[in-house]
């Protein structure tokens, strides 16, 4: 029986960004999204998230083009419904990255006003069945949005990292996460409009929206959605794991 709140067959694909070397996690031989967390990679942990959720049509998954070969073999390896997810090659940044998934899409002929990507990190293996419903559902309606957490701590400015020049108001702040979901046409029109220069300082997809003046909705986060980029975080992660 199809689930109640199923968007399959509505033109959502799932964009799971594995372009990453890992170069903050220290001397490993790997990029952190293929090293193993209870038992498998880290990356196929996100990825199970989108493979059973029913709202998408198709997963996604961009690999650094060296690393191809192995991502489909580890898929190939723990991912039953192998046929709903397909490996491409990543970008330069994480905002070419994306588009390549965009130009995908545009390639197979999936590409259409209503198409909606729901993109995320593939080093955050907790993400939850409703965060992935929530984003579906909140970029269909407005457009794009954004998954957040409230900022539990103070945050302290300084544009001259060496004194404090602000200290905003704690409660309009928040931490953002991942996924990150956008009309996937809309987001390439808002993308192509920005200059060279505007292309070189973004590092969140969300923030082209935003350098536009266009609207970005908030969707709640949770706080064990984390992002495994230190070696502390992957003892994080393992007691999760443990604790699960």
């Amino acid at each position: 029986m199809e689930e109640k709140n199923s968007n399959r067959g509505k033109n959502v694909y799932g964009v799971l960004l594995a372009g990453g070397v890992g170069a903050r996690m220290g001397n490993v031989e790997k990029p952190k999204q293929f090293m193993e967390l209870g038992g498998k990679p880290i990356l196929i942990l996100a990825l199970e998230k989108f493979v059973i959720h029913p709202g998408f049509d198709k997963i996604l998954v961009l690999a650094p083009k060296q690393w191809i070969r192995y991502t489909q073999d580890i898929m190939d390896k723990h991912i039953p419904q192998r046929e709903r997810a397909v490996v491409i090659e990543g970008g330069d940044t994480r905002n070419e990255t994306i588009m390549n998934a965009i130009r995908y899409l545009e390639r197979e002929r999936l590409l259409d006003e209503d198409t909606v990507i729901v993109t995320h990190d593939s080093v955050r293996p907790f993400v939850t069945h409703r965060i992935l419903q929530e984003n579906i559902e909140a970029a269909q309606q407005y457009g794009a949005c954004d998954t957040v957490i409230p900022a539990t701590d103070t945050i302290v400015q300084s544009s001259s990292h060496a004194f404090v020049s602000d200290i905003p108001d704690r409660s309009v702040m928040y931490q953002g996460q991942t996924p990150q979901s956008f009309k996937a046409k809309k987001l390439k029109q808002v993308y192509d409009s920005l200059n060279s220069q505007e292309k070189e300082i973004l590092t969140d997809a969300c923030k082209i929206f935003v350098m536009k003046k266009e609207q970005v909705r908030l969707v709640q986060g949770e706080v064990y959605n984390i992002k495994i980029t230190y070696p502390y975080d992957l003892k994080v992660a393992e007691s999760l794991i443990a604790g699960c």
